[in-house]
């Protein structure tokens, strides 16, 4: 038996349309974490970028449980004295609820270059609306 190789001309690559709307936060973003790094593919190869562009719609209408809106925080440092800041879930989902999804799918991706890769293959709009017509992505769950 020989072992196949995963070569650059053998990815295929598919756009994926997810809507958001009443999803589970961290459910949603494990599973788009497995779309990108291409988990679900036969030909998965963990140090090779074999996913799909994903493309998540009605970000602003996720479910989040429990009281993480106002316990979550998300910090930013500026790296300058007194330049730490510190928003809630809640708001964070008012002002931008896309950088709410990417974070926690961020978080679930390789701390590598592989994984800054796959995450520049995910698209999320806060609306239904979205500008990848183009690419034609298709709904999840639709036959490839």
């Amino acid at each position: 038996m020989k072992t196949h190789v995963v070569r650059a001309k053998d990815i295929e690559r598919n756009w994926v349309l997810i809507d958001a709307e009443d999803q589970v936060l961290g459910r949603l973003a494990s599973h788009v974490a497995d779309l990108l790094r291409g988990k679900g593919k036969p030909h998965y190869t963990p140090h090779l970028d074999v996913g799909d562009h994903v493309v998540i719609t009605n970000a602003a209408k996720i479910r989040i449980t429990g009281s993480k809106l106002d316990q979550k925080k998300y910090y930013r440092y500026s790296g300058y004295p007194g330049g730490l800041r510190v928003r809630t879930m809640r708001e964070l989902m008012e002002t931008k609820p896309e950088e709410v999804i990417k974070k926690a799918v961020w978080g679930m991706l390789p701390s590598t270059k592989l994984g800054r890769a796959q995450l520049r293959r995910l698209r999320v709009y806060a609306d239904s609306e979205h500008s990848q017509q183009a690419q034609q992505p298709r709904p999840e769950g639709a036959a490839s």
